[in-house]
């Protein structure tokens, strides 16, 4: 572990023990980081904000789920905002319109060219994705289309995050292999 590391995580076992100050100085070190992961999720810096604060409350009282020597204290931070962050967005509801609003609005549909065009893409990356052993295409669906970390990814599937982190790598590779072809 790096000396910022172990300093890091030496904070969030001190979080355990409701050490105040040296929540603070997490805060003071790491904020920066996870507003940035917060704001590039909602994309709307007051929710990023709002999201931020509620990120710090989780991590005071879910410090003592942190385990030195897993993963590192920085990402374990990330994926509490990341998760919290998409949470937010999956709470978003949509804000209903007069329905006679609808009649005015253009449709944004595809015309049938573009249609046919995407479909036959849609095809190729299936078929690519078909060439992929079921697990790591799984993977790549899971983290590419519906927003899965890799933690989360290596806990379903059992293996340690770097492997995650190559079956994607390797799998996207070939998916570029394939569909340049």
């Amino acid at each position: 572990m790096t000396p910022a590391t172990a300093d890091i995580s030496e904070l969030i076992s001190r979080c355990v023990l409701r050490d105040r100050a040296a929540f603070r100085t997490l805060y003071e070190r790491t904020s920066a980081k996870l507003f940035g992961v917060t704001l590039r999720i909602l994309k709307d810096r007051t929710e990023a904000e709002e999201a931020l604060q509620e990120v710090y409350v989780k991590i005071w009282q879910r410090a003592d789920r942190y385990v030195p020597g897993g993963y590192s204290p920085i990402s374990w931070l990330v994926a509490v905002a990341r998760n919290h962050a998409l949470d937010v967005l999956r709470a978003r509801k949509p804000q209903a319109d007069d329905i006679d609003v609808a009649l005015d609005i253009a449709d944004s549909g595809l015309n049938p060219e573009q249609a046919a065009v995407a479909s036959g893409e849609k095809s190729r990356i299936d078929r690519c994705l078909g060439e992929l052993e079921t697990q790591k295409a799984e993977a790549v669906r899971g983290a590419y289309l519906d927003g899965y970390s890799y933690e989360e990814l290596a806990a379903r599937y059992d293996v340690p995050l770097n492997t995650m982190r190559t079956w994607l790598r390797r799998s996207l590779i070939r998916l570029r292999e394939c569909l340049s072809a």
